[in-house]
């Protein structure tokens, strides 16, 4: 009988439930469970097998490129960042209300950092994330072009929650991409929330887009419901400093215990 619900299970595509079968079947044979008790456990194995196995599909296809998460960011070496602000941020707000968040800094700052961990906060959190860098995104943007899938690829990019687009700096553009970027922001304006991390301050993108009234669009789009960021602080690839001998015996003084200092 055992066998032949294996391979039920195994038809329907019921993996939780299968991987649990044989345990919970002794359990009820053991404890002289009633049957609706058994049938509540293997549905509850199915349901959390489901919910594991779509938080590890939607992380894949962020695509993030870093484990980043908040608690692994370095809050106490980046006095630029308020942690509160950032771990309100978490709680995704923004992206119920379909604000965008501007990350501006210069470069080693941690824009990418606090885009990736919010980006995977979402994913924990049932949304469906994509993480693009600038260039890479346009790239592909330009690409659509030649074979006509542009239309095809806006919609698919429109739909994800939220898009993070790291780097908007120091790009390689043609005019076509800088018509497509906007057509994209067009799309996801007020429908979805963009993440966009930059080390040019708004004012410079004319230059990088080299069209005004793009830009003039582009940016009145982007602040309508936006977050500003302005991260100005130390790059966080530069070694930590060592510590000073006050900050060491700080230190130890802090962690003596009680009865260290006990006569």
């Amino acid at each position: 009988m055992r066998d032949q619900l294996q391979t039920l299970l195994a038809q329907l595509r019921f993996h939780g439930m299968a991987a649990a079968l044989d345990a919970e079947i002794e359990r009820a044979e053991r404890e002289a469970a009633p049957a609706v008790e058994l049938l509540q456990r293997l549905l509850a194995a199915e349901a959390a097998s489901r919910r594991e196995r779509s938080l590890a599909y939607r992380l894949d296809q962020a695509h993030l490129p870093w484990r980043w998460t908040l608690d692994s960011f370095p809050f106490e070496r980046q006095p630029g960042i308020n942690k509160a602000q950032i771990n309100s941020l978490a709680g995704l707000d923004f992206l119920r209300r379909a604000d965008n968040l501007l990350l501006i800094g210069p470069p080693g700052t941690g824009k990418t950092g606090i885009a990736i961990a919010l980006l995977r906060e979402a994913c924990l959190n049932g949304y469906r994330g994509r993480f693009y860098n600038a260039q890479t995104l346009l790239d592909e943007l330009y690409a659509s072009l030649a074979d006509r899938s542009t239309a095809r690829l806006l919609k698919r990019l429109s739909r994800h929650q939220p898009l993070v687009i790291d780097e908007i700096g120091y790009l390689t553009l043609k005019p076509e991409q800088a018509n497509a970027f906007f057509r994209l922001m067009d799309e996801r304006y007020n429908r979805v929330s963009t993440i966009i991390t930059t080390n040019l301050d708004l004012p410079e993108w004319y230059e990088l887009f080299q069209k005004k009234s793009l830009v003039d669009a582009l940016i009145d789009r982007l602040q309508h419901h936006c977050i500003t960021l302005r991260i100005d602080g130390p790059s966080l690839r530069s070694p930590a400093p060592p510590a000073t001998a006050s900050n060491r015996s700080s230190r130890r003084a802090a962690t003596k215990s009680p009865t260290d200092s006990a006569p």
